[in-house]
């Protein structure tokens, strides 16, 4: 979905021991990735900034407070594409509360659609922008913790850093 030459910015920080990339437009964030060596954004216009530049929208402080335990919601202006499905489900991963679990089924009975678990995984799993929305709080029904396009020793310490993370996990 994205325009032929469009102009973005991006800048890299690493933050407790995760190595951010924050893309962005004039408009917000676009894509947030974690630890991610190789990304490639085709017919974009990149123009590299510090982390603090106010086109990053202060979405490195935000994270710091994050990991800080200072922050529970994020407030970057995002600017953010996906198909109406994809926004749908996005929308409710923000409904989840910090500290909080949801599985795949009930994210897709909260969009009205109990047949959709595979769709809003895969929906979950194109999140552009992980930990903003916080796509990591939503589990496997069994209590295992799934995937995580960040990694499941991220998806495992975000959890744990909210306080979200149910000893049921490690039985078995």
């Amino acid at each position: 979905m994205m325009v032929e030459n469009e102009i973005l910015y991006t800048a890299s920080s690493k933050i407790s021991g995760i190595q951010f990339n924050a893309f962005s437009s004039q408009i917000g964030i676009r894509y947030l990735f974690l630890n991610k060596k190789d990304f490639a954004l085709n017919n974009a216009i990149v123009t590299k900034l510090y982390p603090d530049d106010p086109y990053m929208f202060n979405i490195f402080k935000q994270l710091t407070e994050y990991f800080d335990h200072s922050r529970q919601k994020f407030t970057v202006p995002l600017d953010i594409h996906g198909t109406k499905f994809q926004m749908k489900v996005w929308q409710q991963l923000i409904q989840i509360p910090y500290g909080a679990t949801i599985s795949y089924q009930r994210l897709a009975e909260n969009i009205g659609d109990t047949k959709a678990v595979r769709a809003v995984g895969k929906a979950n799993g194109s999140n552009p922008v992980s930990i903003i929305i916080p796509c990591h709080r939503v589990i496997n029904s069994n209590g295992k913790l799934g995937g995580y396009s960040g990694g499941l020793d991220v998806k495992e310490k975000l959890l744990e850093l909210e306080g979200g993370l149910s000893l049921e996990l490690f039985e078995k």
